[in-house]
Parts: structure tokens; C-alpha cells; sequence
């Protein structure tokens, strides 16, 4: 017997595919407690908090998807940040790396404004939707193995929701490829053989489960802090990939 309450094991399983809209998925997804590890980290560091935001009441929940439900072009990350979407309740909002990656949508017309502060700030984004394998803020920012796999049915159940649409996937970092193949591949999805191996500026088509059209899969270095200031990616390597990730998906940009 599967059990629907929120701190258990399967509760991912049990209510992904009863989300009949994205809006639902989102609703239910932020109910979400069945990795004790994750539950106590991301309430944790909302009680402690970090100096410059004490005065913030923290998100600390899984963190949902950001984006339309009919957007052609979806860009996978990793997890919430533990003082970003773990404080402000959006993914990649309130932390240096979603600074970059919205300042590059922003650069491309893909958002409507350059910075994500809050999930309540304006901030929309046109044909593009942002998620991620792992919904709540793992400690270094490192998931186990068991809650990728147990946060997974999210993820499928958010992609056959926009599966219709759906043209271009853009992963940022090898944790995302890694984590989107077995997704696709466990929905049906045709992937290529040998599996293709992540790497920043790496494509692959991949064939939807009812056969009717190949979408892109393109690979991305993570836009986190680390790798930015190293200059391991730059704004520009970053709004060139996300350029290419638009034009396959049929989206206009502005440069």
C-alpha cells in the first residue's frame, strides 16, 4: 500500500501523476517532506539564517518550477540554493547563480527583467521554464544519490506535462544531464547510443515517446559563483548556449 503523506518515502511517486496541471504539480511539490535529511537541513539554515538576511522569513520548503506550463525551451538546474530558493521560494532567485542566469535571459529577451529577488517580484519568463532533479536545498549542495532518485517523479511527471510543448531541453552542470537522461529514457523517450556524455556546449537529439519529433538536448556549465569567477563560464559562453537552447526551440531573441 503507498502512503500519500507528505513525510513519506513515496509520497513523490504516489502524487506526481495525479497532477493534472503544472500549476498542481507546483502546489504539490512544495508539500513535500519525504527526505528527512533535505526536510532538516532546508528548515535549519531558516532558523539560523545568514547575517545579511535575518530579517527574511525563509521559504524552506521544496522549491517548484518557475515558468509557463506551454514553454517550448526548459532549462534544468541542480537544487535550491540554501539562502536562494530556500529563502525567497523560486528557483535560482536570491543567489549569485541565478544572478547570472537571469541576467543572460534578460540579455536574450527571454525574461522580463534582469534580477530575481523574490518569488513575488514581477519576474516573468517568456518560453522558457526553469526546474530542477532535486526540489529542496541539499547541504554543500550535494544530494545523495537516494533523494535525486526519490525527488525523480517530479521531475518526469513535470515533463510529460510539457511534453505538448516541449522543443529544447538546456541542462546547466553534469548533475542535470545525469539526472535527465534516466528521466527521459524511464518515459520512454529514444535516446541516442552510446548515451551522449555531458559537456559544456554538448547536443544530443532525443526522440519524444510517441515518436513525433526530436528535441535538442544541450549541455551548459553551471552558472554557480565558482564557476563564474574562475571564468570556467562566462555571461558570454552562458547567453551563447542559452541562445542556441532558444533558436531550436523556435523562440526570437535579441542578440
Amino acid at each position: 500500500m503507498h502512503d500519500s503523506r507528505p513525510e513519506a518515502h513515496d509520497f513523490p511517486a504516489v502524487t506526481a501523476p495525479r497532477a493534472h496541471t503544472v500549476r498542481d504539480l507546483d502546489t504539490a511539490v512544495a508539500t513535500c517532506r519525504a527526505c528527512p535529511r533535505l526536510v532538516d537541513w532546508r528548515e535549519e539554515v531558516a532558523r539560523v539564517k545568514r547575517r545579511a538576511f535575518m530579517d527574511w522569513d525563509y521559504w524552506a520548503r521544496p522549491v517548484p518550477g518557475f515558468g509557463p506550463p506551454d514553454a517550448p525551451l526548459v532549462i534544468i538546474g541542480l537544487a535550491p540554493a540554501a539562502h536562494g530558493g530556500n529563502r525567497t521560494g523560486r528557483i535560482f532567485t536570491g543567489d549569485p547563480s541565478g544572478d547570472a542566469l537571469y541576467a543572460a535571459l534578460y540579455d536574450l529577451g527571454l525574461s522580463s527583467q534582469p534580477t530575481a529577488t523574490h518569488h513575488e517580484d514581477g519576474m516573468e519568463l517568456y518560453g522558457v521554464r526553469i526546474t530542477v532533479p532535486v526540489h529542496c536545498a541539499p547541504p554543500a549542495n550535494r544530494p545523495t544519490t537516494t533523494e535525486r532518485d526519490t525527488c525523480r517523479p517530479w521531475l518526469a511527471h513535470e515533463l510529460e506535462l510539457l511534453r505538448p510543448t516541449l522543443r529544447t531541453f538546456v541542462t546547466l552542470g553534469a548533475f542535470a544531464w545525469q539526472a535527465l537522461l534516466p528521466v527521459l529514457a524511464g518515459a520512454g523517450w529514444r535516446l541516442p547510443r552510446p548515451r551522449p556524455a555531458f559537456g559544456h556546449g554538448a547536443e544530443a537529439l532525443v526522440i519524444d515517446p510517441l515518436g513525433e519529433r526530436e528535441v535538442r538536448l544541450i549541455g551548459a556549465y553551471h552558472p554557480s559563483q565558482r564557476n563564474m569567477s574562475t571564468r570556467t563560464l562566462t555571461p558570454a559562453m552562458l547567453r551563447d548556449v542559452l541562445r542556441r537552447g532558444a533558436e531550436a526551440a523556435g523562440l526570437p531573441t535579441r542578440i
